[in-house]
């Protein structure tokens, strides 16, 4: 019941973020409305969100991380792993739905929610890590760890590049820059070619765990 009750809470505040950001400009949205609005305190909302940044981007990006990790290990077994991480990582980052897509037109018109949507990434590391460990039945190294960090930059890299500002080829300094952003190109093309590199890893994280 109390779980329940958390994730009803933290529905409402990103629901009342988005939709307060739409209506009136991130920029106009303060905390204590997006409280209000939820039916909330403030100090309740800091329980769950440390800035208004976070609580409209998490409108697009709430619990992709574990499902991300649900879809991978929903994959049958004799799926290729390398296979499983990138078309689980490129579905649940395009198929954002309506509301999904409203707040990604807020983020590229703001440097501070393109830096809270890219911070996200890091979220996809522990329960990747966790079903890497069960698909390869291998509780004793780092492999799995090694492995799920690796996708998480691999994905924030392909996402810096989407999310580039305007007329700027740095993506590593373009986000303190700011700037107008026009997502460019193919959002899963981007992501799969960030991930290839690894596939060599998890090819032989495979083979040395096969009996």
């Amino acid at each position: 019941m109390r779980e329940r009750k958390k994730q009803a809470t933290r529905e409402a505040l990103r629901e009342a973020a988005l939709r307060l950001a739409v209506e009136h400009g991130p920029d106009r949205v303060r905390v204590e409305d997006i409280a209000e609005a939820a039916g909330v305190s403030p100090r309740t909302y800091n329980n769950y969100f440390a800035s208004r940044e976070q609580a409209i981007v998490s409108a697009v990006t709430a619990d992709r991380e574990a499902r991300i990790a649900a879809a991978i290990a929903a994959r049958p077994a004799g799926v290729r792993l390398a296979d499983a991480v990138t078309e689980a990582v490129v579905e649940q980052y395009t198929n954002t739905g309506e509301r999904g897509h409203e707040a990604l037109l807020l983020i590229t018109t703001r440097t501070a929610l393109r830096e809270a949507f890219l911070d996200t990434t890091a979220g996809i590391e522990r329960p990747l890590a966790a079903v890497i460990t069960d698909r390869l039945d291998d509780t004793e190294t780092h492999t799995a760890r090694v492995l799920a960090a690796s996708v998480a930059t691999a994905v924030r890299i392909a996402l810096e590049g989407w999310l580039r500002p305007t007329g700027n080829a740095d993506a590593a300094g373009s986000f303190e820059a700011g700037g107008l952003v026009v997502p460019s190109g193919s959002l899963p093309d981007q992501l799969r070619a960030a991930l290839a590199p690894l596939a060599p890893a998890f090819d032989a994280a495979e083979q040395r765990t096969q009996p």
